[in-house]
């Protein structure tokens, strides 16, 4: 579908078949960025991963955070942190199902992914002098917000919405958060050459240096620089994981048929002596299913972040001039009656029973994280969170609605924008069912 928003050309992708025509067979042609208020005022001039053009410096900067952050291998040597954090969101549930308490599973399961994020990203758990969570989030609703200025250029001048002004106050508080993280690592590099080094490090040591030394245009990062890759992958990893575990869970609860299906295959691969370690996901087949599906319900992001066309181009006797916008709906393709059958609403992981959803750019019936060169580089990390987390939450405790509500009741409204997460906190109740002599380790 196409149209004019504003002065900006515009076509909307909803169909899994159009999705590969756009972001696979014409993929370069469509692998830039828009110019947006929120990503240059936020992003330092849509300096990070997320918004950058398509360019040397934007293939460079991926480049780094794959090999140093986002790898296979940098995924597993992570694996301590996320037991760690596990663990103890564990101990905390034991304590609350002892006396029937009421937990609010969408603000631990949030909690639980910021540490893990923050330790991963920055070496530390929640700072005490500011609350870097509260930004993000406002941060993330203002680049889902539709800003007028990005379609009618000269409207930009007069604010109407106020968006402009909430963009500058945002970006003023993240800046000065993001400036006492970098100058607090390079302090303790200058004291403690032998600390384990994160993203922040590793960002530092390249610092007014050739990201890689193969591109030929030398492209060297600065401290707004860094700001920007920071800031793309805290939100990136926050929002999206914890996101995806909480609509996991709100669906098992409205199908004990599926709850009790995952919690057998689990017993019966890793028994009721132990918790679930990373090593345990690749043998639960049952739980890739759940995983999958909820995903194709509930993308990461319900609007992929848009692309931008580099040269005008005929597609199928359609003509697409420069810099149309290509806005792609994961969530309608999710839902395609005519790819998933007529049950194309229902909770129903055996659909996936035959079918395994290659997220890396091959498959377009369910694309939660996007596709080709521009895919979410965060899939590995995000996949292992998301199934860990699922997995330990349902092996460890059963869960039942407070309140005696009937799981069909429970409500799963939406709450569109940047991402998609539930419109409401879920709450439910905890009863710890492992053997009673299993340590938290």
């Amino acid at each position: 579908m196409s149209l004019q928003l504003g002065q900006v050309p515009a076509i909307i992708i909803s169909s899994s078949k159009a999705a590969e025509t756009f972001l696979k067979t014409h993929d370069i042609n469509f692998a830039s960025r828009p110019k947006i208020k929120a990503s240059e005022l936020l992003s330092y001039g849509s300096k990070g991963v997320a918004f950058s053009e398509y360019s040397p410096y934007w293939r460079s900067v991926r480049k780094l955070c794959t090999l140093k952050l986002l790898s296979a291998s940098k995924v597993e040597m992570l694996g301590p942190i996320r037991k760690e954090e596990l663990n103890v969101l564990v101990k905390s549930l034991k304590k609350a199902a002892l006396v029937g308490e009421v937990v609010n599973v969408s603000e631990v399961v949030e909690n639980l992914i910021e540490n893990i994020v923050y330790k991963t990203i920055l070496g530390r758990s929640k700072h005490e002098k500011f609350d870097l969570k509260k930004l993000v989030q406002e941060a993330t609703i203002l680049v889902g917000a539709f800003n007028l200025a990005d379609y009618v250029p000269w409207l930009g001048a007069f604010d109407i919405q106020g968006l402009t002004r909430s963009l500058k106050k945002t970006s003023k508080s993240l800046d000065e958060v993001l400036e006492v993280i970098i100058k607090e690592h390079e302090q303790i590099s200058n004291v403690d050459k032998t600390h384990h080094e994160d993203f922040v490090d590793i960002l530092l040591s390249v610092m007014n240096q050739a990201i890689d030394p193969e591109n030929e245009q030398n492209d060297v990062i600065d401290r707004n620089n860094i700001k920007a890759i920071l800031l793309d992958m805290i939100v990136a990893g926050v929002d999206t994981s914890a996101n995806a575990i909480e609509w996991a869970l709100s669906e098992l609860l409205r199908h004990p048929r599926v709850m009790k299906n995952l919690q057998d295959e689990i017993q019966n691969e890793v028994g009721t002596e132990r918790m679930v370690e990373e090593k345990d996901l690749k043998k639960l087949n049952y739980l890739d299913m759940v995983i999958d599906e909820t995903l194709r319900l509930y993308p990461v992001a319900p609007l992929l972040v848009p692309r931008e066309c580099r040269e005008s181009i005929t597609i199928d006797d359609y003509f697409i001039k420069e810099k149309t916008r290509v806005i792609v709906n994961a969530w309608a393709i999710g839902r395609d009656s005519n790819v998933w059958s007529e049950n194309v609403e229902e909770f129903y992981p055996e659909r996936f029973i035959n079918k395994k959803i290659n997220y890396q750019g091959q498959d377009f019936e369910s694309i939660p994280f996007g596709s080709g060169r521009r895919r979410c580089p965060g899939i590995q990390l995000g996949l292992v969170s998301i199934k860990l987390v699922t997995a330990q939450l349902v092996h460890c405790f059963n869960w039942e609605l407070p309140h005696n509500t009937n799981p069909s009741n429970l409500n799963m409204e939406e709450k569109f924008g940047l991402s998609i997460p539930r419109a409401q906190h879920l709450h439910a109740i905890p009863s710890y069912r492992l053997s009673s002599d299993v340590k938290d380790e």
